[in-house]
């Protein structure tokens, strides 16, 4: 890949260890409306999109009948547990190091508005990035790939363009493989080597601040 390639990277578990308080925030909302689930389950749902986790877990009567009073108030867990969500090691000078390499670089976040917000200053990263996006910009999450093609067009960039994709979870090799781009993966999502590779990833690295440091090894070289 050439200096043009475009890095889409994941926010929510990839560049900010947050994914187990997303599972504790579905935990609360589903118990809220009278739903229990063990949180091994809602956890290994973390990264898909949450108009289609309900779905996913309980099949489509669950969403039916509490999807949006649920979702509302996983919005309101996740506003009392932010403060916990902190950078992973290295994220940001993985952002800056992709920079320096010459790349262009968005971030592609489902996460609501207010949290992105929240994330882009705990990562000191608006002045760095090209771009991002929020749930706002697509009505289709992941493992669906719209996400990571409103991504390109933020940047204005055609959907063949050069582009590798950043992310910690199963859900983000899905969508990176239907946006036919590579995808890199952190191991902060929590899922196993092999679950990864199987999905498709073309490296595996432990933190962000590792793959920073093997940027010559990877597409982004």
């Amino acid at each position: 890949m050439t200096e043009s390639t475009i890095a889409v990277l994941d926010i929510d578990g990839t560049l900010i260890d947050s994914n187990y308080q997303h599972a504790l925030a579905w935990f609360r909302a589903l118990r809220s409306v009278g739903e229990t689930y063990p949180i091994w389950r809602l956890h290994r749902l973390i990264g898909m999109g949450g108009d289609q986790l309900l779905t996913e877990l309980g099949g489509p009567d669950l969403e039916r009948r509490v999807g949006d009073r649920v979702r509302e108030e996983q919005g309101k867990q996740v506003d009392a547990l932010i403060e916990e969500m902190v950078p992973l090691p290295g994220a940001r000078e993985l952002l800056i190091a992709i920079k320096q390499r010459g790349h262009r670089l968005v971030l592609a976040s489902s996460g609501q508005q207010r949290h992105v917000e929240i994330f882009l200053d705990k990562l000191a990263a608006r002045d760095i990035v090209d771009g991002w996006t929020t749930s706002d910009d697509v009505e289709n999450s992941k493992p669906a790939p719209d996400l990571l093609q409103v991504a390109l067009k933020k940047l204005s960039a055609p959907q063949d363009a050069p582009s590798v994709m950043i992310g910690d979870s199963v859900w983000d090799v899905e969508s990176a493989k239907r946006a036919e781009m590579p995808a890199i993966v952190v191991r902060s999502g929590g899922f196993g080597d092999d679950e990864l590779r199987d999905a498709g990833a073309v490296a595996l690295y432990d933190t962000p601040g590792d793959l920073a440091e093997a940027l010559g090894d990877t597409p982004l070289a």
